[in-house]
Formats: C-alpha cells, structure tokens, sequence
C-alpha cells in the first residue's frame, strides 16, 4: 500500500494536466493534498529525502491549481 501511493503520486505528477473547468481544478487539488498526506505519512516511517522532495513538487503542483482556482484580485 505504502509504494503504491509513492508510484501513483509520482505517475500524477508525470501526467500534463489539462484542467478546463473549476470542478476539475478542485478534483486535482484535492487529489493532490491526498497523494501529499500519504507520501507524508511514510516519510514519517522513513526519513527519505526522495520523499521530501515528492512532497515539495506536488505541493507547488497543488499551490499553482489553488491560485487558478482563487483568481485575479478586481483591484487594478
């Protein structure tokens, strides 16, 4: 379970995401939070750095969705 979560994290990171609608903009960001608490919970187990770094990289994924998703302040 624990390598699976690791490999899928990592073919979800792989994927080019072409994220058209709002919906599948949260669908992807919540995916991601989850890949991230799971690759977060064998880190705790393991201390690997490849780990960390997993980490690091989906969660820039995930910051860039969610800045999509809150949009341009109106303020000129």
């Amino acid at each position: 379970m624990n390598t699976n979560i690791v490999l899928e994290a990592e073919a979800y990171e792989q994927q080019k995401l072409s994220i058209k609608t709002t919906s599948d903009r949260i669908v992807a960001a919540r995916k991601l939070k989850e890949y991230v608490l799971g690759v977060n919970e064998i880190y705790k187990q393991t201390k690997d750095a490849n780990l960390m770094d997993l980490m690091k990289r989906l969660t820039v994924k995930k910051q860039k969705i969610e800045k999509r998703l809150k949009g341009r302040p109106l303020v000129d």
